[in-house]
């Protein structure tokens, strides 16, 4: 190959390399946002099922997403209204269980009866570094405690943002997926809207599923933990509910934190933390075999081996929200690949 003017390829291939470093510079820039669009528009999909199934009882498409919606919005705040009492009990519960022993330690000679207790241990000089140590991490103590109120408000505008963000989407997901088609070629616009709706179908009956699912994991929690007299039953009913929406890991998770708090939280020697523990390990067995093939039967089956991959890569990737939506953006591209690589392969 010639090279006529390798000033002007050089120059040509800068500027080519820093448009490239300046379009990777916005997508970082703008991922918090991209984010947003990419979870609301997951939840939107979510929504469609159940406005679907509205409109094919001849409800205008404006009062199914109304009810919808309305009925999200009316269920949140039921539960909240429900923790938020049961929380401030168990609070004032537990400070009133232990802030006796804190006020006996506190009001007793701690250093003296260390000293005695433990002669080996230099207890004076210990509690000196423990203030020097405090003395000197107070702007660190201090500044991530700010760091927290700063992620809890921001936790609170990324929740109104998607809620917002959400309703739009779901209020004109038809107009947009009609704008999509109009982009793709008159000739394959047809199959390109069937494999579109067939997985956004797809991606709607996961949500939809893992949806039912969590609701019956909560349900669930708070009958049993009501009946065997656990505490904050509803508090860790809506820990189930969220940890039975995490792939692979989320409702173990969930199941374990849940059986350690009745342990700390309980008079020592109850017996519910492991009547709690022997619930999870059956519940868990009825989940995976009886109750997840039932619920998820109309979404797209995806192996084992990508489950776990799409969840690790996603999660990988964009945290919690990645391995949320991994599952099905994998099932999306198993649909392409069946209907569309393998015919095309299988053609030549």
């Amino acid at each position: 190959m010639r090279i006529e003017n390798p000033f002007r390829i050089g120059f040509l291939a800068t500027l080519g390399a820093l448009l490239a470093l300046t379009l990777g510079g916005m997508v970082q820039s703008l991922s918090t946002v991209l984010t947003y669009i990419a979870t609301a528009l997951f939840l939107a999909l979510g929504f469609d099922p159940a406005i679907s199934w509205l409109e094919r009882r001849r409800w205008p498409r404006w009062a199914a997403v109304l009810a919808a919606v309305l009925g999200v919005i009316v269920v949140a705040g039921l539960v909240v209204w429900a923790i938020v009492p049961s929380v401030i009990a168990q609070a004032n519960e537990i400070g009133a269980r232990y802030g006796a022993i804190i006020g006996d330690i506190v009001n007793s000679n701690v250093v003296e009866w260390l000293t005695a207790t433990f002669p080996a241990l230099d207890v004076q000089a210990m509690v000196a570094q423990a203030a020097s140590w405090l003395q000197g991490n107070i702007g660190a103590i201090t500044g991530g405690v700010l760091q927290v109120g700063v992620g809890i408000v921001n936790g609170l505008f990324a929740t109104m943002m998607v809620t917002i963000l959400t309703i739009y989407f779901v209020a004109s997901l038809p107009s947009i997926k009609r704008a999509f088609y109009q982009l793709t070629p008159a000739s394959s616009r047809g199959r390109v809207a069937e494999l579109s709706e067939r997985i956004t179908g797809s991606v709607g009956a996961y949500v939809l599923g893992m949806l039912t699912l969590a609701l019956i994991n909560g349900v669930l929690t708070f009958t049993f933990m009501t009946i065997v007299g656990a505490a904050m039953p509803m508090v860790f009913a809506v820990l189930a509910f969220i940890g039975s929406m995490i792939p692979m890991v989320g409702t173990i998770s969930a199941s374990v934190i849940i059986v350690l708090a009745q342990l700390i939280l309980l008079e020592p020697g109850s017996p519910v933390w492991w009547i709690a523990g022997i619930y999870y390990l059956v519940y868990m067995q009825v989940e995976a075999y009886v109750l997840t093939p039932r619920v998820m039967s109309r979404a797209v089956s995806v192996p084992g081996a990508v489950v776990v991959i799409a969840a690790l890569t996603g999660g990988t990737l964009l945290g919690l929200l990645g391995a949320l939506v991994a599952i099905p953006v994998a099932a999306s591209l198993m649909i392409i690949m069946q209907e569309v690589v393998i015919p095309r392969q299988n053609e030549r």
